[in-house]
């Protein structure tokens, strides 16, 4: 973390200090700014220096919502991470700060450790954008001397960010690197099997496919590990990582990043509606994400979790059977039944 620049903002001083304490750790350079007009001042002074941004929401004249807004409206400063560091834990604060374009949502008073992984987390991502942003300026230069080999790297760039964002995942989630694997797995051989879909589908859908709860590492830690059942404002919170992963990936023209960004929108959408974040119905739902919402169910019930024993695999048919036409593509209920040996040795996979 050597060298990296955050920009602390709050309208009270000892807030400001506390987190400095915390993030000294890791070696940061500090700047803050004791209201939304200070930070602005700063930022125009030093438009390129900054690789995060702590932000408070509750501050006289210009609050954090339109500090964000502001950011995000100007494209020198647009791809910062901004977290809100603040007070509000009520849903609608919190569903703003993401609307508004913050990429994080941490509560006061915060744990220690959770704003050092969050921190270091989005700092990482930040890097590894930039990284990627200049590897394709590079290679769109270069384009016009051999085209297809400049494709394959291009290409080859996405699968490792897509590795690197999977591996920041598995550290912030309960996800575990088999499931993601086994996932990746069934989603191609569903896509294999499809009369409409092509072999170039499949490969797409085995590298996009890990990326689904990419969305997770945006929700509070103690909504992603509570273990009871969430309220109706917690389980709202969690919905949002379906949209939270989208905006995080919809910029972006390349094949997996794109396809990666629906599958994570779409992968909680129902066949008959009533999934979320949209309602999307039918075949309103891109194939991708009907596909991946089978494979992640058929995987996360062959397996164990922490709150679950893994269940047998003639209860997961009967589940797969009895969810068909209402949470499940019918069409893909019947590659999985035509298929099911294949399934099976995919679960095995450990």
């Amino acid at each position: 973390m050597d060298g990296k620049h955050i920009l602390i903002v709050d309208d009270v001083a000892e807030n400001i200090q506390v987190a400095m304490n915390i993030l000294q750790e890791d070696n940061y350079d500090f700047s803050f700014a004791n209201s939304g007009e200070k930070a602005i001042s700063i930022l125009r002074e030093n438009p390129t220096a900054f690789d995060l941004i702590l932000l408070d929401i509750m501050m006289p004249n210009m609050d954090g919502y339109e500090v964000c807004e502001y950011l995000r409206a100007s494209p020198q400063w647009q791809d910062i991470p901004v977290i809100f560091l603040t007070a509000r834990t009520d849903a609608e604060s919190i569903s703003r700060g993401f609307e508004v374009g913050g990429v994080d949502y941490i509560l006061k008073p915060f744990h220690a450790a959770e704003l050092l992984a969050r921190v270091r987390s989005h700092v990482q991502l930040y890097h590894a954008k930039k990284i990627l942003k200049q590897q394709n300026i590079d290679l769109e230069i270069k384009a016009h001397h051999t085209q297809q080999r400049l494709l394959s790297e291009l290409e080859d760039n996405q699968k490792e960010m897509i590795y690197v964002l999977t591996e920041l995942m598995e550290a912030t989630s309960d996800e575990t690197g088999k499931h993601i694997r086994r996932v990746a797995e069934l989603s191609s051989l569903l896509a294999r099997h499809h009369p409409s879909l092509s072999e170039e589908d499949a490969n797409i859908l085995f590298h996009a496919s890990p990326m689904h709860d990419i969305g997770k590492m945006t929700i509070p830690h103690d909504i992603l590990y509570k273990p009871g059942r969430y309220t109706e404002q917690e389980f709202e919170l969690m919905k949002s990582h379906t949209t939270n992963a989208y905006n995080l990936l919809r910029h972006s023209d390349r094949k997996f990043t794109k396809a990666a960004a629906t599958i994570a929108h779409e992968h909680h959408e129902k066949w008959n509606g009533k999934g979320y974040p949209r309602g999307l119905k039918g075949e309103e739902i891109h194939i991708y994400g009907r596909i991946v919402a089978l494979a992640d169910v058929f995987d996360a019930l062959t397996h164990a979790r922490c709150y679950k024993e893994a269940w047998k695999m003639d209860d997961v048919s009967a589940y797969i059977e009895d969810h068909r036409g209402t949470q499940f593509d019918p069409d893909l209920v019947d590659i999985y039944f035509n298929h099911q040996d294949e399934f099976e040795a995919i679960s095995k996979i450990s």
